[in-house]
């Protein structure tokens, strides 16, 4: 099923467009212009297998979807965060992973401003996979995690360069407001 009220219609399929878009114009891709930086979902889960999946361009993103409790009594806003894990490899792979950081902190830490520009983009954008959106983001946060153990990790996995961040945002699904977004 590949229209808009499939399962595989999610806010983080419209987050993670959003941002690979925005990223490949932030940051082109050493050798290309505007190439995409690869969003693949939660994995890999062994060194071996992240050595193996390394994307040619040096930096790939693994998302992992994490759902939240509601914070306020309106029960149609919902909560959600997704866990970004950044990895950088080739030339220059603390460079780059210093430009991806500061990327998606520009990108995602403006709150309702990162919203209606995502609000937008999804209004303008052409369906994606015959998709289109029937979410209504309303505000953005990021973090930032730091573990010694990853040094080993990444280290050991040859990526030489990695990074956690937390995207947190809330969204709605009413009609009356998908109406107004997507006309």
């Amino acid at each position: 099923m590949t229209d808009s009220l499939s399962p595989m219609n999610t806010p983080i399929l419209w987050i993670n467009t959003y941002l690979q878009e925005k990223l490949a114009d932030f940051l082109p891709q050493p050798g290309s212009q505007n190439e995409l930086i690869p969003f693949f979902p939660t994995g890999p889960s062994t060194i071996e297998a992240l050595q193996t999946s390394f994307p040619e361009g040096g930096a790939m993103a693994v998302y992992d979807r994490m759902f939240r409790m509601r914070r306020g009594a309106f029960p149609h806003i919902k909560c959600e965060q997704v866990l970004y894990y950044f990895y950088a490899q080739a030339d220059n792979p603390i460079v780059r992973m210093i430009q991806i950081q500061e990327a998606v902190l520009r990108l995602m830490d403006r709150g309702d401003e990162t919203a209606e520009d995502i609000n937008t983009w999804a209004r303008n954008h052409a369906p994606i996979g015959g998709m289109t959106c029937k979410f209504y983001f309303h505000n953005f946060r990021i973090y930032q995690l730091e573990e010694a153990r990853d040094i080993v990790d990444f280290g050991t996995a040859r990526t030489y360069a990695g990074n956690k961040i937390i995207i947190d945002y809330d969204y709605h699904q009413m009609q009356d407001i998908i109406d107004s977004v997507n006309p």
